[in-house]
């Protein structure tokens, strides 16, 4: 599988990149983590004839106002939304007048499914749970063609970051703070503790993303994120926009 990076920044659009949107491509399906401003630019690397599923962690506009462009794509197949549960309404309002185009107008037919309440009905094994953050927040464990994938979003380091991680073939985290920072208010990782994570629950590698555009004001900034990083555990990576890993 293809894991294609299409927006990398927290918070706003900069000279960076754009916000938070990663696609993972599979011979069977596309699986969109977070839809960001990145999410405009899935098009152009995803196949619209495959089955596609859309993961939405949370609702700060970081993550979700890349579905603004949802008009603009031609799917074949039913696009499927994953939410956490109670939070269909929230994402009905934000598809809707006066954000966007109505989700009933959309030429492609869409639907919303709840995890974990649903997550049985998905025909991948998933696994989500809650994140540390100022919002509820969820992060999500996938299983594809043999291999694991352990995605944790906007959070603060706990338990729940070990267990979606634990053995990943692939871990990424977010990383707004930079080398150092922390903060108990306002949760968010910062590389040394993505790699306490991935080292922790025995990843096979690290990739970090979600970099805060108001502390990462340029590329080589995440440079010194990923030594940081690599100090505790060596097999880590940064991404950036565009940039594509094969698992």
């Amino acid at each position: 599988m293809l894991i294609t990076f299409l927006g990398t920044n927290g918070w706003y659009d900069s000279i960076t990149g754009n916000t938070l949107c990663i696609l993972i491509s599979t011979g069977e399906y596309n699986i969109i983590l977070d839809a960001g401003s990145g999410f405009a630019k899935a098009d152009n690397y995803l196949d619209q004839d495959k089955q596609t599923f859309v993961f939405i962690s949370h609702f700060h506009l970081d993550h979700i106002v890349g579905l603004h462009t949802l008009d603009k794509f031609r799917f074949a197949r039913p696009l499927t939304f994953l939410v956490q549960e109670g939070s269909t309404g929230t994402l009905q309002g934000f598809l809707d007048k006066p954000f966007t185009t109505p989700q009933h107008k959309l030429s492609f037919e869409s639907k919303i499914m709840e995890l974990p309440k649903e997550m049985n009905r998905l025909p991948f094994p998933v696994n989500v749970l809650a994140m540390r953050h100022a919002d509820p927040t969820i992060g999500i464990r996938l299983t594809l063609e043999g291999k694991t994938i352990g995605f944790c979003p906007d959070t603060g380091y706990c338990l729940n970051c070990l267990e979606l991680a634990r053995a990943a073939d692939l871990l990424i985290t977010e990383c707004a703070f930079k080398p150092g920072e922390s903060s108990q208010t306002w949760p968010h990782l910062n590389p040394e503790s993505g790699a306490m994570i991935a080292k922790e629950s025995k990843a096979k590698q690290l990739v970090l993303t979600h970099f805060d555009a108001s502390r990462y004001l340029t590329l080589a900034d995440r440079q010194d994120a990923r030594s940081a990083a690599r100090a505790i555990f060596p097999q880590t990576q940064i991404s950036t926009d565009g940039w594509q890993i094969e698992l």
